[in-house]
């Protein structure tokens, strides 16, 4: 990847409605080189999506709990099971396999605590697996976001 696919890429990743004319102007390139990136881009799958960013509180989903999952030491084949159920779950915002005192760690949105309540029963339910759950709730974010640095030195 070259200095002007990573050029490409930051500016994408804050806004992917960006006309290929406004980046080509921005990176120095014809819009032509600049759709033709971008195509080989996500066809490469470095642009692994473009979707719209939904503010939460605007449909209800007010509050985020941050989730620390133990699984049964013994039951490895559980994390893959785990895995595919939870990406059936809109709730389940990310889930990530981690060291430390937990397997996982979750984030997920809910109206209110009554409903994580639910969903936190469901999980616990629908994952046998699961041993302990314990759970923070999110007073206030201080920030949000899933842009990735795109490095210019040439660095993969």
């Amino acid at each position: 990847m070259d200095s002007f696919d990573r050029k490409i890429l930051a500016l994408v990743q804050r806004d992917c409605q960006l006309k290929a004319e406004a980046i080509a102007e921005e990176v120095g390139l014809s819009t032509s080189a600049v759709q033709r990136r971008l195509r080989q881009l996500r066809t490469d799958k470095v642009i692994t999506a473009e979707i719209a960013v939904v503010d939460r509180q605007s449909v209800g989903q007010s509050m985020t709990f941050i989730t620390g999952l133990e699984i049964e030491r013994e039951n490895y084949d559980a994390l893959a099971r785990l895995r595919q159920w939870a990406a059936r779950q809109d709730n389940i915002q990310q889930l990530y396999y981690v060291t430390g005192s937990v397997d996982l760690i979750a984030v997920i949105t809910a109206r209110d605590v009554a409903e994580y309540d639910d969903i936190a029963a469901q999980i616990m339910r629908e994952n046998s697996q699961i041993k302990r759950m314990s759970t923070n709730v999110v007073l206030k974010e201080v920030k949000v976001g899933l842009y990735v640095p795109v490095a210019e030195d040439g660095a993969a």
